[in-house]
């Protein structure tokens, strides 16, 4: 029979992170162990949702994972085999963190509970994916220190949080990076997160695209679907929608949003999202209209960047990903995977710490 139960974890940052929700210094998860008892072998999955940008975050989530470990205690499964989607979805409804949790401790128990959560070539070693670099929200030097270090350490994609500082000190940090480095040298993408508001967000773009902006994340609040269209089918920079997809569940209503709104891109967060099958919904309907696709981690340890990581690989991405929070924290569970010169890889003489 199989066994769940869960472990807290507190992560703490390595610096005091500025985000549209303010400081961060740590930030709670709980690992979930899925234990065959006749084999002992465990699948593990993290449920790490965010405050204020989750569906389900709660203070104590463990009251949630127990009223999981109830019904698997009824279903009486005898293998991960038996557990189908279905049951994960059906039991996990309102709760996408925990629902990519559980996504991840099946599909690892499924793989003899190795952490392989899809056998693919980034587990093996054999590929890695690109990343960008993440600059965090802060003061000017702050953000200006970050870029350095993010361009020494081989990065050839950058992403900066703006919203936070005044805009014109924001676009002057923009364009001493781009008279440093063309388009094809450094590749800027921005993040909004929703600070603009609908009336100078035209305005605001049309001044970045003076600076060859890939993209720009969230450029108004989520929820304004008709302002939010208006600007995609206008704006001189390619939109793609992040905290826009958060909520949505059904097929349906994916599709109703993408249709009215045919954004250049769209932003997927397992975790945020509904987990990973419900990711997958999301880059069918988008490659079917032509939208562009990425895959950010939200701020998971290891364990849930490991499962995220292999997802994404599963799709051979050519764009760079946002996949390389892992060094963020100063007690993050040991694992093999890896960042060098702009990519994330997966070392099989790696060890985890779990």
């Amino acid at each position: 029979m199989l066994k769940l139960h869960c472990q807290y974890h507190l992560l703490k940052f390595r610096f005091e992170a500025g985000t549209s929700r303010g400081v961060m210094t740590e930030r709670p998860v709980w690992f979930v162990f899925l234990t065959d008892e006749r084999t002992g072998r465990r699948g593990i999955g993290e449920v790490a949702p965010l405050a204020g940008l989750s569906i389900d975050f709660f203070p104590d989530y463990t009251s949630q994972i127990r009223l999981l470990e109830d019904a698997l205690h009824r279903a009486q499964f005898q293998d991960a085999q038996a557990i189908t989607q279905d049951w994960i979805n059906s039991h996990t409804k309102n709760l996408p963190a925990l629902r990519f949790a559980m996504e991840t401790a099946v599909y690892d128990l499924q793989n003899s509970g190795k952490r392989m959560i899809y056998d693919n070539a980034f587990y093996h070693s054999a590929a890695s994916i690109p990343i960008n670099g993440l600059i965090w929200m802060g003061n000017e030097s702050f953000m200006m220190q970050q870029i350095e270090e993010k361009i020494a350490a081989g990065f050839s994609c950058l992403k900066m949080k703006v919203g936070a500082i005044d805009f014109d000190k924001e676009l002057n940090i923009l364009e001493s990076i781009r008279k440093r480095f063309s388009a094809d040298e450094i590749i800027l993408r921005v993040d909004a997160n929703g600070a603009f508001q609908p009336s100078e967000a035209m305005k605001k773009l049309s001044a970045l695209a003076y600076l060859d902006i890939h993209s720009i994340e969230q450029p108004i609040k989520q929820g304004q679907w008709r302002e939010m269209a208006t600007l995609c089918r206008h704006s001189p920079v390619a939109i793609a929608l992040d905290e826009e997809l958060i909520g949505i569940d059904s097929l349906g209503e994916k599709e109703r949003l993408l249709e009215i709104i045919r954004p250049q891109y769209i932003i997927l967060k397992p975790s945020l999202l509904g987990g990973l099958a419900a990711s997958a919904e999301w880059i069918k309907l988008a490659e079917q209209m032509g939208i562009g696709w990425w895959v950010t981690s939200a701020l998971e340890s290891n364990i849930g960047l490991n499962a995220v990581c292999q997802f994404t690989a599963s799709y051979r991405p050519t764009l760079p990903q946002g996949l390389g929070t892992g060094q963020l924290y100063d007690n993050n569970i040991e694992s093999p995977l890896t960042v060098e010169r702009g990519q994330i890889s997966y070392r099989h003489n790696g060890k985890w710490g779990l």
